[in-house]
């Protein structure tokens, strides 16, 4: 079993469930580093001062909130402490909730919550609960110095922890100072087309279709310039033209869509 980050337990009522908190993610992200192109060496980063261009040691470098204009209040490790949240190594359940009721938006990271030897039954008897009531729990419990509040829902007949944004976190649509629906509202034929074509492209949901072909690409443009291959561009994109006719474009993307092998154009285009 991968190693713990957190360990402790689900408290609701007053039973108590002992678990421990594992990734449930994995991110493949390709990182570089920084080289000296002329002879391939690491590149060192340097702390120095803005003010006198010297190197600083890191036993003199201290926490600084920005106020602007180049005012900073200096803050001591103590003080923050001194403010950390007190965790009691238990994560408490406040209520249950409709997952539909949640909007995707306020999910952060999520995280493997895992039974410890000691509470496979009970752990196992809140998944089932859980499950046949259709219910997400939320509640709230401190990872490190950060105080969260998260959901739990069952995956898999494990329990599945997301850390979620607070709603200050959240950026309002009335702040973007962008149309909405309600100031481009389509026409009748529109939305029948658009609609058509939502439902043309409806499909059970599969996430292995989707892999990230970029990273692919750059593994394997690393692979070959590792084994010394010399390679050339590939040809860019190809020009995307601007929609014109929305419903000729509408129309257009329809008609592909039900053409695609499994698309269900026949009894679909009956329907219509």
């Amino acid at each position: 079993m991968p190693r713990a980050i957190w360990s402790g337990s689900i408290s609701f009522g007053l039973v108590n469930v002992p678990v421990k908190l594992l990734s449930a993610t994995s991110p493949k992200d390709v990182r570089f580093h920084q080289v000296h192109a002329v002879d391939g060496a690491r590149i060192r980063q340097v702390r120095v001062c803005s003010a006198d261009g010297e190197e600083v040691d890191y036993a003199e470098i201290a926490k600084g909130y920005d106020l602007g204009g180049g005012r900073y209040v200096l803050v001591e490790p103590e003080e923050l402490a001194a403010l950390d949240p007190e965790g009691d190594r238990s994560i408490g359940i406040e209520e249950f909730v409709d997952l539909a009721a949640i909007d995707p938006l306020y999910f952060e990271h999520s995280y493997y919550l895992v039974p410890d030897e000691r509470s496979a039954k009970p752990y196992a008897l809140l998944v089932e609960a859980m499950s046949r009531t259709a219910k997400v729990a939320v509640g709230r419990f401190v990872l490190r110095t950060k105080q969260y509040w998260v959901t739990l829902r069952p995956y898999d007949g494990l329990l599945v922890l997301a850390t979620m944004l607070y709603a200050d976190e959240i950026v309002s649509p009335a702040d973007l100072g962008v149309a909405t629906t309600s100031d481009t509202a389509p026409s009748e034929r529109e939305l029948s087309i658009a609609t058509q074509l939502v439902e043309s492209l409806a499909a059970e949901l599969d996430p292995s279709r989707y892999h990230d072909e970029h990273r692919e690409k750059v593994l394997a443009l690393l692979q070959a310039k590792a084994e010394g291959q010399v390679l050339t561009a590939p040809p860019g994109p190809a020009p995307v033209a601007p929609v014109v006719d929305l419903m000729a474009a509408l129309e257009a993307s329809l008609a592909a869509a039900r053409a695609r092998p499994g698309g269900g154009g026949q009894d679909r285009e009956a329907s219509a």
